[in-house]
């Protein structure tokens, strides 16, 4: 999915559902690979970010990091389901907003 938020900065979003949830297999690095490989150079994402309603394996979140994506689990989708802040303030590191131009 990509959408853009009010600060004009695009978003690109990959979601892994697990039929068990949290007590499911976690999400590892080949999904990261994947979306890291398409977020910004295909899809030009300023903000590139997998969400699952289950957890990420310790590698995953390291390589994340390391490649500037952002991972929402359960904890953090419960949060932004909740509706009380938008997912730019539950995350860690999101890019300062665009400067808006004619084409915005």
């Amino acid at each position: 999915m990509k959408a853009t938020d009010p600060f004009v900065r695009r978003w690109v979003l990959q979601c892994k559902h697990r039929k068990a949830g949290i007590a499911g297999a976690a999400v590892g690095t080949p999904d990261l690979h994947v979306l890291n490989g398409t977020g910004r150079p295909v899809h030009r994402g300023d903000v590139v970010v997998l969400v699952t309603n289950g957890r990420f394996f310790r590698p995953a979140q390291e390589f994340a990091r390391s490649q500037r994506l952002h991972l929402v689990d359960r904890q953090t989708l419960s949060a932004w389901a909740g509706g009380q802040r938008p997912l730019w303030e539950l995350l860690r590191a999101v890019p300062s907003p665009r400067n808006p131009t004619s084409l915005s």
